[in-house]
């Protein structure tokens, strides 16, 4: 795999942007995508492929910070559907530190589950419609850029419905339901109070009553309270 620029900046310059590689079947997403980006001033798109293969192939020859791709790019030897997570998957065994982004049209948790079915460290599962979202779409990356995760809050949201039909958790109160979608997005508690309008206090105290009702303990690692809230919805 290629070598990384150096990762410190000069003296005097702008923090080097991150290095995502995008891919989709359709060329005026991908490219659509691809000027999105750069536009934020945060990223340099160094590439930007049609398929599951080629995606895999520039990833080992560009070596990225991030990988944005669709969920589904057909192609000849590639489960149909999952091409962009078993592409996933593949570059994170060939380079384990590249981030990966899949933006997918489904609200159903099994894709999101297959993605997060290794581990959870450096992924994100997110909607499609949140390519709209600069600000969301640029979180999402940073965060997997860091080891983080993320899971679209509407996934989330379809989870913590089937549960409760079900009668498998207790009732999360409505800001309670507000603080998991954040959390889902892998905010910190004071991202969090950004996001709500709420004092650090008031979201320490619902985290807290969300874990109590989830059954699980509570960690003050964002990345870890991702992974505990999946493998919970997920009935693990």
């Amino acid at each position: 795999m290629s070598e990384r620029p150096p990762a410190g900046p000069a003296a005097g310059r702008q923090p080097r942007r991150l290095r995502a590689l995008v891919a989709d079947d359709h060329y005026l997403v991908r490219e659509g995508t691809r000027q999105l980006l750069e536009s934020s001033g945060e990223v340099a798109v160094v590439g930007a492929v049609g398929s599951a293969a080629e995606l895999v192939d520039a990833a080992r020859r560009l070596g990225p910070d991030v990988v944005v791709t669709d969920i589904r790019m057909p192609g000849e030897g590639w489960r149909p559907g999952f091409e962009g997570i078993d592409a996933a998957h593949r570059i994170r065994a060939d380079e384990p530190r590249v981030g990966v982004v899949v933006l997918s049209q489904f609200a159903d948790s099994i894709y999101a589950f297959e993605l997060f079915r290794g581990g959870t460290e450096g992924l994100a599962y997110l909607l499609k419609d949140r390519v709209g979202d600069l600000d969301e779409l640029l979180g999402a990356i940073r965060s997997v850029a860091e080891g983080g995760s993320v899971i679209d809050p509407k996934v989330v949201e379809g989870l913590l419905a089937r549960r409760a039909v079900r009668g498998e958790r207790e009732a999360f109160t409505p800001r309670e339901r507000d603080v998991l979608r954040e959390m889902a997005r892998g905010r910190s508690n004071g991202g969090i109070a950004r996001a709500l309008s709420l004092s650090i206090s008031a979201v320490e105290k619902n985290v807290n009553s969300i874990f109590l009702k989830l059954g699980l303990e509570a960690s003050p690692d964002i990345h870890r309270r991702v992974a505990a809230v999946l493998a919970y919805l997920g009935g693990s």
